[in-house]
């Protein structure tokens, strides 16, 4: 891809991210449903429209794979969302400062991924058989995430927070929506901080997982990148959509586990054989959409 489209695109979100912040969510406050519903069909929308865009520039696959990409990432991005949910509850987050955590965590994870993406990128290329180590390592993910129990996190153990804690003092309480406050004439970080390191650190180990699953789809840094960011940047408001029902969709992980272990069979067996993009991505959506309707299903045998 030019380079010229790279730089137009970082401009798009850098953009986009600006608008958020500053413009539409300047002041904090808590976010309702419908709002969050709204945002996120905007940035839905606007990853289809970007969808159709690359379909006009660059071709069918190229489109496919996009799609493809962009519904793995935001699989696993729903996935992380009890995470977040968890975390806010442990650190108990004010609900009208939970947007400026997400905000500047989602600007934090795009940086990261684009570290993780040109990375892992650059090990296949240069290193082919890491391929089947990612393969291998998505198939053992999948499978111990169907197999563990519902997930736990403990903070206090966290060696980023370990850390962090050595080198700076928390204040007791929240500062408003502030990440550092002044007292006694030096530099105090306040919990909201702390949310936000620990929302940091998980994206790290959520990247582990999502950058070699769509390496597994595509290796063209263009569609891999974008992909990830369309994802991410709908994350925020999609957290305020689901955190009241996350407990519903029962079959989420699992779905999420086979998707993982079927993107990791695909990396493995990639030089024997290469399915179409168009076969991917529906056989991704069979599995979540089974997943969803034997979750509402499930819901409704308990409510009897």
């Amino acid at each position: 891809m030019p380079i010229i489209v790279w730089i137009l695109f970082v401009l798009f979100v850098v953009i986009m991210l600006a608008l958020d912040l500053g413009v539409f969510n300047r002041r904090p406050h808590e976010i309702k449903t419908k709002e969050a519903l709204v945002w996120s069909v905007f940035w839905i929308a606007l990853a289809m429209l970007f969808n159709v865009g690359l379909y006009i520039w660059d071709g069918k696959d190229p489109a496919l794979l996009f799609f493809t990409g962009y519904v793995i990432e935001k699989s696993l991005s729903v996935d992380n969302l009890f995470v977040f949910l968890m975390l806010f509850t442990y650190f108990g987050v004010p609900k009208e400062n939970q947007h400026k955590v997400l905000f500047w965590g989602v600007f934090g994870a795009i940086v990261m991924r684009a570290i993780f993406i040109f990375t892992g990128i650059a090990l296949i290329e240069r290193f082919h058989f890491t391929i089947y180590v990612f393969g291998i390592f998505l198939v053992f993910t999948g499978i111990k995430m169907a197999v563990e129990k519902k997930s736990k996190i403990e903070p206090e153990k966290n060696i980023v927070l370990k850390m962090f804690k050595r080198f700076f003092h928390v204040t007791k309480g929240y500062r408003k929506g502030n990440f550092f406050v002044r007292e006694n004439g030096g530099l105090v970080a306040t919990p909201l901080f702390v949310a936000l390191l620990m929302v940091e650190s998980f994206d790290i180990v959520f990247a582990v997982d999502s950058v070699p699953a769509i390496l597994a789809v595509t290796r063209d840094p263009f569609i891999v990148f974008t992909s990830n960011v369309f994802a991410i940047l709908g994350l925020r408001a999609l957290y305020f959509v689901l955190a009241q029902f996350v407990e519903k969709f029962h079959y989420l992980k699992l779905a999420i586990s086979v998707i993982l272990s079927y993107v990791g069979v695909k990396m493995i067996v990639s030089d024997i054989y290469k399915m179409s993009p168009g076969v991917s991505s529906c056989i991704i959506l069979a599995i979540l959409l089974i997943a969803v309707v034997a979750s509402i299903i499930k819901d409704k045998n308990r409510s009897l």
